[in-house]
């Protein structure tokens, strides 16, 4: 059965926070709902699986792929993904999470047979103005029935509001639909272009746009699988490590090798930062970071400061005087790059620290966790936080700054959300996914963020519209509401605000 996103739909992937549509309670007649739910049945997609339309504010609908498994396959997917689940915070990430590749799996026939027969003229109909030969692969396109559907034929304003919205143009790339699991991503920092590492060691480059995803490249550069994929600040290259310990870089158009490290680390590379022209640092899963100068043959330097992974490292860009890790034994660790020595260690913290960025023209550094708490440093006082509060009580798996007050967070509940963090309070939801997220990265432009998660989909997020949020008083009183409202990058629609309208 396809998953359809509608915001009148709720399956079982959903979070329980989303509530389900009562019609009656909006004050919508039953005739009206039903009607539109049979508009909804026009929306039609091609082979290739792309939707052919924008997550809009006022309305937004998604299918996963057509060839995704029923219910009744449920327990051996559950079964499949329990391992990578149970590894994948604790430096395991690259387990790959098999989902069922051939597509096979009983529909729901029975219950759809009526929706194929109510929308069979309107098929045909669509079918004839096509010309022959002509298909979604060779337009470039997926074609939708709803496309060729005039909504000025409808008599009720609704109805042509709704398809209306879903006819607007696209506002972010479709899915890519993964056959091996993602462990991270990466934009390219000029160009339209997202590198994706996998399990098998692989490197994926796709040339994204709003229409379409290409796929321009695939670099075998890991015998194993990858770990990160960072691009250098030029772009020209692309940096990733793998299990078996290596560390590349790759020519990000051709993936001839241009460094090398055999056995970079005694262990895997859990986590990596690009810190300027030729600089990068890696941490791997028992805690030893590196510093890497692509001029040199070896290390600059090393240090073992923790005894579990290194989940996170990040330098300021103004002085990059100071190198800061998070690891999973609940330390923040920060390292004075210039005399290659431990500045200061923070006092433990009772959960592990997962991600940082930093905030206020990098006068703050705010610290995620595992359980869902964040907190907050002044640059420099590395040694307890001068403030603290508690978000979702997911995990907060990665952080990208996006302004010098929000961020956007991935959590272990598969929820994507805007957070302001100096104060902290949540803004809504950026997007969701059906599973956990591991890898998200933001465009050069800050248009786009990338999110990944173990059902092996890439999903992209326009997130452009943070533009318009200067005028927003962020001292005021956090509202609970906000942890479920939908921002309009969200594949779901608030129910409120898309029937407000209506008894008027």
């Amino acid at each position: 059965m396809r998953n359809f996103h509608s915001p009148y739909f709720r399956d079982s992937s959903d979070s329980e926070d989303d509530a389900e549509i009562d019609f009656e309670q909006l004050g919508i007649p039953h005739f009206l709902a039903a009607r539109t739910e049979e508009i909804l049945e026009l929306v039609e997609y091609s082979s290739d699986g792309e939707d052919g339309f924008a997550a809009t504010p006022a309305m937004s609908v998604a299918f996963d792929s057509d060839t995704e498994s029923s219910s009744s396959d449920s327990d051996s997917t559950d079964s499949e993904m329990e391992e990578p689940f149970a590894n994948a915070r604790r430096g395991n990430k690259d387990d790959p999470a098999k989902r069922t590749s051939n597509g096979e799996g009983t529909s729901d026939s029975d219950s759809g047979s009526d929706a194929e027969d109510s929308s069979t003229g309107d098929k045909n109909e669509a079918a004839k103005k096509a010309p022959d030969g002509e298909n979604s692969s060779a337009s470039g396109q997926s074609h939708r029935v709803i496309d060729d559907y005039d909504e000025e034929m409808e008599e009720d304003d609704v109805i042509k509001a709704i398809i209306s919205e879903i006819k607007k143009p696209r506002s972010k790339p479709p899915d890519i639909q993964m056959e091996d699991f993602v462990v991270d991503l990466s934009f390219h920092p000029s160009k339209d272009i997202l590198a994706v590492g996998t399990s098998v060691g692989d490197v994926l480059m796709y040339k994204y746009s709003n229409e379409k995803n290409v796929l321009a490249a695939t670099h075998e550069l890991h015998t194993k699988a990858c770990r990160c994929v960072e691009f250098t600040r030029d772009g020209t290259s692309i940096i990733s490590t793998g299990r078996e310990r290596s560390i590349v870089v790759a020519d990000t158009e051709t993936g001839k090798f241009k460094m090398f490290w055999e056995a970079a680390h005694d262990e895997p590379v859990y986590s990596m930062a690009v810190l300027g022209e030729q600089l990068f640092a890696t941490g791997d899963d028992d805690g030893m970071v590196k510093l890497w100068d692509l001029r040199q043959k070896d290390a600059v330097f090393s240090l073992r400061p923790v005894e579990d992974f290194i989940s996170s490292i990040l330098s300021n860009d103004t002085q990059q005087k100071y190198l800061l890790m998070t690891s999973g034994d609940g330390l923040l660790t920060t390292i004075n790059i210039a005399q290659r020595k431990m500045y200061v260690q923070s006092e433990p913290y009772e959960e592990e620290l997962n991600c940082m960025g930093t905030f206020k023209r990098e006068s703050k550094l705010v610290v995620g966790t595992s359980k869902g708490n964040y907190y907050t440093f002044n640059w420099g006082q590395f040694a307890y936080h001068c403030d603290a509060f508690t978000g979702p009580k997911a995990s907060a798996n990665r952080m990208v700054p996006i302004t010098e007050q929000i961020a956007v967070m991935a959590g272990e509940d598969g929820v994507i959300r805007a957070m302001h963090l100096v104060p902290g309070r949540v803004l809504g939801i950026v997007g969701q996914h059906s599973m956990a997220i591991d890898a998200m990265d933001i465009s050069g432009s800050g248009e786009l963020i990338a999110t990944s998660s173990h059902d092996n989909d890439v999903r992209f997020w326009n997130i452009k519209y943070f533009e318009d949020f200067d005028g927003i008083k962020y001292n005021s009183k956090p509202d609970k509401r906000t942890l479920k409202h939908n921002l309009p990058s969200s594949q779901r629609v608030n129910a409120k605000d898309f029937f407000a309208g209506l008894n008027e």
